[in-house]
């Protein structure tokens, strides 16, 4: 225990009753902090720092005003801190402190983002060990909330992926805070992998709110003892405990939102397109690869007017369905919303004046709304009416499924609320709730007897200066009021000797002197009063209000999902009217043919070339060839995109396009080093190869942007070489594949279902023109040594690359400039031999040899480079290779094998040297 007494003894004493990592501590009218906590928040709020003295030490001190704690908290909890809040009450003996609250990045409710602001648990069942990564018996269980808006989700991932699939999880949730179970904790990898996909905090909650039968009957307490069974997860052991956590977290921190959370909703994957961490980041959908929101597909179509239809349209591209029918609802909204272009703007400028329902509700729910919020609530409900009647006499629009979406609220209550909030408050209200001036005359007749006695007696005051002006004859003389000295009356020092004898004097100032009556103390105490009485019944009836809108949180929040979900459709209806973009045809087949089809950011910003893309049973791997920087990538991802927002239930940017619905949408485009996480370029690639390959089925859309490009070149293409095969010949999946290894377009010749295509450039006079249009057919040319001139590598450079090209075009030796080898240090001639893959001087003996599209070897070399005969290692490797099933063997297990057989290579090579 400290040895501190006073304010600091008690600071300190508080402090070690909560694990949090600040303490703010009520003192009157400031929120103070103390020792090291005041030193932390002085540095990362920029705060003053004084000091303290306490049992004859000192300690810093730091503070800031009682109304202004809120942006203060805001700015630790997004710095990732957790703060307790102990606030003042009185007591008999005078006063008394204690921690009301933990103010946790999850579950912070005065956040100014408009984005969602995710409480994420995540627990483990199954196996330890190895099982924890990779098993087949570990299960997660997986909970999200919203204590802004009171959305509340739960799900479970089992399997051999199911560690990917949770982390791919947290990924699209994106939580501000993750409460790791007890098995997850100790999993260093595993949090490592959280920490990089998010910008979560990890907190630990106790370990006996993950415990089985305590978070089942918090779950039941919560929503009700039946809802386990009806959304599906009652035997869902590891979701209901991630709840369980979930909600044991939001009541032990204080944040008193648990009224609002009335609705336990589990979201089954198979509903929703699989988006893994790396294909979101790669199609940029709600970010740039930079990290910026715009340029990313969300900041293109999102024209929303609300912050609750912005949420909703971000989530729906992170979490495209599946369901045709879910699908062809949303089109259909979209495409009368499209045609309806008056009755869209009156729509969105309606919306525009809505409020977020469904923060509103929390804020209610935990007793934090003020006036103004329920000034808002009422505002937003009475909406409601206007857009449903312009919906019902907009013909186009009374007959789409727009209809369906405000059918969902309960109206009749949402009206009845808004009335009686429209009764009870005053158009403007304060922004205060303890200073009276809340509620409407008329409201309640008590209160309106005690305002109007109030109000009597402030017109009396008004009334007294010209009183007193008529009877004393005294011209400089006036009335007012401070919180030293109450009411008086004030005269200037010339008139002081015309007072009546009734004034008594209270305070002398420079130029004036102030005096007080019996009367007016008589009536100060009156107002005093009267003023303590209104504020504490105008109160009351406020509290009655807001709990009675927190009682009606689900009324709110299905209304402002209603609105939310029209705003939503308002503004891709919007975005493809501007864009002409066009309703797709959705299929449950494996057709995707796109006429004229466009990338939807980069339309927005440049000249496009428009393409065509046509993909179905016979045609189902396409690989794409051409010149660096002539638009193979951009194709491709507008492939992607125009599928994703087809599965979205929006419009796309085609003249036409017909989709087959995919079941996940995997890329791998590019890679960066990890070096942090000790992971190379080629290490990255492969481990995003690796997973498309094991996650991809016959239903998915696959884009490689390159394979094997971080290795030596022989290596890189035998593993384009066989991941194609893989592909089209083993999981069959939609794929597109661009790549420079163009003796990979050989296989557009051999195997039935692949077929080439490249992006055609105009070569004249020695001038390149990319056309950006894709033709049937590869291409043999990459046009890297013209790129490189437009990147400003010097000319000498691009010169002698120019010439070096030639030479090895007409397998002409190259004079190596520079070189001293030799007596007289004659520049020296060699080839580049295409077996070996290295450069050899001229004249020596090389072998080149040929692989067929099965993997296997048609001719191999009987001597080495010398002549000399193969030793039996090499000769049994030979062997091992010509054994190989590529079609039968997956890249990975090939991978390793050519690892090992180099290896054993290098072996042989050292013991013969």
């Amino acid at each position: 225990m400290t040895e501190a007494t006073g304010i600091v003894g008690e600071f300190l004493a508080l402090k070690e009753e909560t694990d949090a990592d600040i303490l703010a501590m009520q003192c009157g009218d400031f929120y103070e902090f103390f020792a090291e906590d005041a030193e932390i928040v002085a540095d990362e709020l920029d705060l003053k720092i004084s000091q303290k003295s306490s049992h004859g030490s000192s300690y810093p001190m730091a503070g800031v005003p009682l109304d202004d704690l809120t942006p203060y908290l805001s700015a630790l909890v997004e710095r990732g801190y957790r703060v307790a809040v102990a606030d003042q009450y009185e007591t008999d003996d005078g006063h008394a402190r204690e921690i009301s609250r933990v103010v946790t990045p999850g579950t912070h409710l005065a956040t100014t983002d408009d984005d969602a602001q995710y409480l994420a648990a995540v627990v483990r069942d199954g196996e330890g060990g190895d099982a924890k990564r990779t098993g087949t018996d570990a299960t997660y269980g997986i909970a999200v909330a919203d204590v802004t808006t009171g959305q509340f989700l739960v799900t479970e991932q089992s399997g051999a992926d199911a560690t990917a699939a949770a982390l791919t999880e947290l990924y699209k949730f994106d939580p501000a805070e993750v409460l790791p179970g007890p098995e997850v904790r100790s999993d260093d990898a595993f949090l490592d992998e959280v920490r990089e996909r998010t910008d979560a905090s990890l907190s630990l909650h106790t370990t006996e709110a993950f415990a089985p039968g305590r978070a089942r009957h918090r779950v039941r307490e919560q929503f009700g003892a039946e809802t386990l069974e009806s959304v599906g997860i009652a035997d869902a052991d590891a979701a209901v405990r991630a709840a369980g956590a979930v909600i044991s977290y939001v009541d032990e921190t204080g944040a008193g939102v648990l009224a609002s959370m009335t609705r336990l909703q589990s979201f089954d994957e198979s509903a929703y397109v699989d988006l893994d961490a790396t294909t979101q980041r790669n199609l940029e959908l709600t970010e740039t690869m930079q990290g910026d929101r715009e340029g990313s597909l969300f900041a293109t179509v999102d024209h929303t007017v609300t912050s609750a239809g912005g949420r909703l349209l971000r989530e729906w591209l992170q979490r495209p369905r599946r369901s045709r029918g879910e699908l062809t609802r949303r089109q259909s909204a979209v495409a009368a919303l499209a045609e309806a272009a008056m009755a869209r703007d009156q729509l969105r400028e309606t919306l525009g004046d809505a409020y977020d329902l469904e923060r509103l509700a929390s804020k209610a729910a935990s007793g934090s709304a003020d006036a103004r919020d329920l000034r808002a609530v009422q505002e937003t409900l009475a909406l409601l009416p206007a857009v449903g009647d312009l919906i019902a006499e907009t013909e186009r629009l009374a007959e789409s499924p727009l209809a369906d979406v405000l059918d969902r609220p309960d109206r009749e209550a949402a009206a009845e609320l808004a009335t009686d909030l429209d009764e009870a408050l005053v158009e403007d209200p304060p922004g205060t709730v303890t200073q009276g001036g809340l509620i409407r005359q008329g409201f309640d007749p008590d209160l309106d007897e005690i305002i109007e006695a109030h109000e009597s007696a402030l017109a009396w005051i008004e009334e007294l200066p010209e009183r007193e002006k008529r009877k004393t004859g005294i011209t400089h003389l006036s009335v007012d009021r401070n919180r030293t000295d109450g009411y008086y009356i004030q005269v200037g020092n010339s008139e002081t000797d015309q007072v009546p004898d009734e004034y008594e004097q209270i305070k002398s100032l420079k130029n004036s002197e102030r005096y007080v009556v019996p009367e007016l103390e008589d009536r100060e105490r009156e107002i005093l009063r009267l003023e303590e009485r209104r504020h504490e019944m105008e109160r009351e009836i406020f509290e009655r209000l807001r709990d009675r809108v927190a009682a009606r949180a689900e009324v709110l929040q299905e209304t402002g999902r209603a609105l939310a979900e029209c705003d939503a459709l308002a503004s891709l209806a919007a975005h493809a009217v501007r864009n002409d973009w066009t309703r797709p045809e959705l299929t449950d087949g494996r057709a995707l043919a796109v006429e004229q089809g466009r990338h939807p950011v980069v339309e927005q910003t440049t000249q496009f070339v428009p393409n065509d893309l046509r993909m179905d049973d016979e045609r189902q791997f396409l690989i794409v060839t051409g010149p660096n920087m002539s638009g193979k990538s951009t194709y491709m991802r507008q492939a992607a995109l125009i599928t994703l927002l087809a599965q979205v239930g929006s419009f796309v940017p085609a003249r036409s396009a017909r989709v087959g619905l995919v079941d996940g949408i995997y890329t791998r485009v590019g890679a960066l080093d990890e070096l942090a996480q000790g992971r190379s370029t080629f290490m990255v690639e492969m481990q995003e190869l690796s997973n498309i390959l094991h996650s991809a089925s016959d239903d998915s859309l696959v884009i490689l942007d390159e394979v094997g490009r971080g290795t030596a070149t022989y290596d890189g293409i035998s593993i384009a070489w066989a991941a194609t095969e893989y592909l089209a010949n083993r999981i069959q999946a939609k794929t597109l594949f661009a790549t420079h290894y163009h003796e990979l377009t050989a296989l557009g010749e051999e195997l039935p279902t692949v077929e080439n295509v490249h992006v055609a450039a105009d070569e004249s006079d020695g001038d390149v023109t990319f056309l950006r249009t894709v033709r049937d057919g590869p291409t043999n040319r990459s046009y890297g040594i013209h790129v490189a001139d437009l990147a400003g590598v010097p000319e000498p450079v691009v010169d002698r690359s120019r010439d070096v090209l030639t030479r090895l075009r007409e397998e002409k030796a190259i004079e190596v400039q520079g070189s001293d080898r030799g007596d007289g240090g004659e520049t020296e001639q060699v080839v580049f031999d295409l077996g070996s893959g290295e450069l050899v001087t001229e004249g020596t003996n090389s072998t080149q040899q040929q692989v067929a599209t099965d993997g296997s070897q048609t001719a191999a070399p009987a001597n080495d480079s010398d002549g000399r005969s193969l030793d039996s290692e090499t000769e049994a490797i030979l062997d091992e290779l010509d054994d190989i099933d590529v079609n039968e063997t997956p890249p990975v297990e090939l991978m390793a094998k050519v690892q090992n057989w180099q290896e054993q290579l290098e072996d042989s090579d050292a013991d013969a040297n």
